[in-house]
């Protein structure tokens, strides 16, 4: 196992890390979901627009795999264009830039609903941490622009 994990993360070089914390704030979105519609579910006895359901869940569960779909898309894109740049005999660098900003962007996205579940909680989250990761979205989405528009 050990061999596996060495050659995947060999692979995947700055990737592997970043798709590990896509995955584990995937996870940790869904569970925090579920834990405070269970705590809404507490706090409105009886009434239906609180609480879990399946529906609720299953659509959750076709937006993260969507996510995945949309990272893979771009994964595709950056091998696309290393291979077709190589071909026409442009210098493309060795970097998944495409597949870095999309699994960023939807990290921070996470976390932003990580930090509104936990509020529904009842837990305290200081402001200024969703903020900060607003911000830090806004700067990839306009790093996508400038990477769209010199190519």
């Amino acid at each position: 196992i050990t061999g596996a994990l060495a050659w995947i993360m060999a692979k995947l070089g700055i990737l592997f890390p970043v798709l590990l914390i896509f995955v584990a704030c995937m996870i940790i979105d869904y569970v925090t979901g579920y834990m405070a519609s269970a705590k809404e579910a507490l706090d409105h006895p009886g009434n239906t627009n609180y609480g879990w359901s399946s529906k609720k869940g299953r659509l959750g569960i076709y937006k993260k795999f969507g996510y995945i779909f949309v990272v893979a898309m771009c994964a595709l894109i950056d091998c696309l264009l290393k291979f077709a740049g190589a071909y026409l005999g442009f210098d493309v660098p060795n970097v998944p830039v495409f597949t870095l900003l999309a699994a960023c962007w939807y990290i921070l996205n996470e976390c932003l609903s990580i930090i509104e579940n936990v509020g529904r909680m009842g837990a305290p989250v200081p402001v200024w941490i969703a903020k900060y990761i607003a911000v830090l979205k806004n700067k990839i989405d306009q790093k996508g622009e400038e990477d769209t528009r010199e190519n």
